[in-house]
């Protein structure tokens, strides 16, 4: 390639750069705990299903729009999820607030009665618990394995996901919230 026809090309590249939005210009940090979060490149929307509180009030991913949302699958019967759900707490009480929330989506089959004793039990108090009474989110959003976290940007749709326990709470997971949570 001549001097003129890479000049050309690397002006074209540079000027492209400068057209991306912010968060695509930018690659967000994946070391450590988040080696294995995966980008969604034009990620699907969050799933439109319906999930239930321990009161059983019905919520959907729409109402948490305008925010980050990590939302983390979960049950009380698996052992890497019990692991991780402290770090998911700690990271609510640290990044959570209006441009950010952690939403933990139990898939168990018992719903609130096994839920409940299961979250006091484990001092989780603070972390917003949700319960998936069929599994319909899980399905919708592709999950294959517990536990899987997956994160939605402002807009609602995927940014990424990691699957298997990862600590929430680290300096990787924090900068890579961070990332998108202030872009």
């Amino acid at each position: 390639m001549g001097r003129r026809a890479f000049g050309a090309v690397l002006s074209v590249a540079t000027f492209a750069w400068f057209l991306l939005p912010a968060e695509a210009a930018a690659t967000p940090p994946r070391t450590g705990w988040m080696q294995n979060f995966t980008v969604a490149e034009m990620g699907p929307p969050a799933p439109a299903t319906a999930f239930t509180d321990r009161n059983g009030e019905s919520y959907t991913l729409e109402r948490f729009r305008g925010k980050v949302v990590l939302v983390n699958f979960w049950a009380t019967w698996c052992g890497p999820c019990v692991r991780e759900l402290p770090s998911l707490k700690r990271l609510n009480a640290r990044l959570g607030g209006d441009r950010f929330a952690v939403l933990a989506l139990s898939q168990d089959l018992g719903g609130w009665a096994r839920i409940a004793p299961f979250w006091e039990k484990h001092g989780l108090e603070g972390l917003t618990a949700l319960h998936d009474p069929k599994a319909r989110a899980a399905r919708a959003a592709k999950v294959r394995g517990l536990p899987t976290t997956v994160l939605y940007g402002r807009d609602g749709r995927e940014l990424g996901r990691l699957v298997g326990h990862a600590e929430w709470d680290s300096d990787e997971a924090l900068a890579l919230l961070r990332h998108y949570i202030e872009a």
